[in-house]
């Protein structure tokens, strides 16, 4: 049994719980009301009592978590790695034309140099040309900091897709998204024939029932729409 104080600061009760529960439902009472049980001296408020609390609500999502973890279709993943491998292509045409241009300058049409004269040719205008690390070194900070803050690289943005964790479709840390996904393949595809057949086996593993390409499987992700 309770008591409650109304309104008008008079006491109103004791009355069941049921009572209660209906003077709640038409607005007499709110949770807000003072009330004591009939065994205890102190009072509360009526939403404060286990028998008239509200509902729990749901924990708030933790930031990054998937709200759609639906696999990203083959024709955006090809997308999205045609433009980021694009930007990658581009980082290095300023060193590629300077390269062609001196073997152009330096080479006699008519001739019929050896495949060392041309070796020597090709390798001093690449000591001549201008380096790409600078260019690909700024693409990598801003693909770095575009995965840090939204597991998207440029391409994957474009393309409505993010790399999300394997297991719950969650946001993954720097070292998963960046570091192991892309970085460990990149050295790895420098590796003289064992680079080439990584490559191969890589792209082939897209085919798989979850889409996972050897480097998702080695960072623990996959890549879901956006």
């Amino acid at each position: 049994m309770f008591t409650i104080i109304g309104g008008d600061g008079q006491e109103y009760g004791p009355v069941s719980v049921e009572q209660l529960r209906t003077w709640l439902a038409s607005g007499r009472a709110n949770l807000e009301t003072r009330a004591r049980q009939s065994s205890e001296e102190a009072w509360k408020r009526l939403g404060d009592f286990a028998e008239f609390a509200p509902p729990a609500v749901g924990a708030p999502p933790v930031l990054g978590a998937a709200t759609d973890t639906e696999l990203g279709g083959l024709g955006a993943r090809f997308g999205a790695a045609f433009v980021d491998g694009s930007l990658k292509f581009a980082c290095q045409i300023p060193s590629s034309l300077a390269i062609y241009k001196y073997v152009s300058e330096h080479m006699d049409p008519g001739s019929r140099p050896d495949i060392m004269a041309i070796m020597t040719t090709v390798r001093d205008a690449t000591a001549l040309a201008p380096s790409p690390y600078p260019y690909l070194g700024a693409l990598a900070v801003l693909q770095g900091f575009l995965i840090a803050t939204r597991s998207q690289s440029v391409g994957k943005i474009l393309f409505n897709l993010r790399i999300a964790r394997a297991t719950d479709g969650s946001k993954p840390d720097f070292v998963r998204a960046f570091l192991v996904r892309g970085g460990v393949p990149t050295v790895i595809l420098y590796i003289p024939i064992i680079g080439f057949f990584f490559w191969i086996v890589d792209t082939c593993f897209i085919f798989r029932a979850d889409r996972r390409c050897v480097h998702d499987l080695m960072a623990g992700t996959k890549i879901v729409k956006s």
